[in-house]
């Protein structure tokens, strides 16, 4: 469902992206291309000057929520994905080939490219350098602790690879479906 916000802002999505029946993508809000938004995903531009930008080749999975504060913006870099139920709440910049896990919570923040953030962590307050990993549960809310991350492993990289892969596939596959 896309939606206008109450200034009249409308999402603009770009004809190779899959936008599930049951997402609600309100406002100020654009999608390029190859990017799957799965069902229930809530993207919303809605507060005055807030604006959300999904780069080409993202995933954005089932129960997600992303959403902007008035004022702010969030940007989704290329081939990234969000998994299951994370929130990305803007202020916020995600890198290219970022990967947020399941049920991550990230406010007001700034990952470099190529980041992992691993399943129900909070992250908050900070710049993460490119091709850092946070661990399962963690909190970086001190910019000191984002200073201290170790590098992306090879396994957890090749994890996030085939999950972009993967979902733009589906992207592409629903879109065929659609056109139709």
């Amino acid at each position: 469902m896309l939606l206008r916000n109450p200034a009249g802002g409308m999402p603009r999505v770009c004809d190779t992206a899959y936008v599930s029946e049951s997402a609600v993508i309100i406002g100020n809000v654009e999608i390029k291309g190859d990017v799957y938004i799965a069902p229930n995903t809530t993207i919303r531009a809605d507060e005055p000057g807030s604006a959300i930008t999904i780069e080409s080749g993202c995933n954005i999975q089932d129960n997600v929520v992303i959403h902007a504060l008035g004022g702010s913006a969030v940007v989704v870099g290329k081939n990234s994905s969000l998994a299951h139920g994370c929130i990305v709440h803007g202020p916020c910049t995600l890198g290219d080939k970022c990967f947020i896990g399941f049920g991550s919570i990230v406010f007001n923040c700034t990952l470099g490219n190529d980041c992992v953030i691993l399943h129900r962590t909070l992250v908050k307050d900070v710049i993460i350098s490119t091709r850092r990993m946070i661990e399962d549960g963690a909190v970086v809310n001190k910019q000191g602790i984002a200073d201290c991350l170790g590098e992306v492993t090879m396994d957890i990289s090749d994890f996030a690879g085939t999950v972009a892969r993967t979902n733009l596939v589906l992207a592409k596959s629903y879109s065929k479906l659609r056109s139709r």
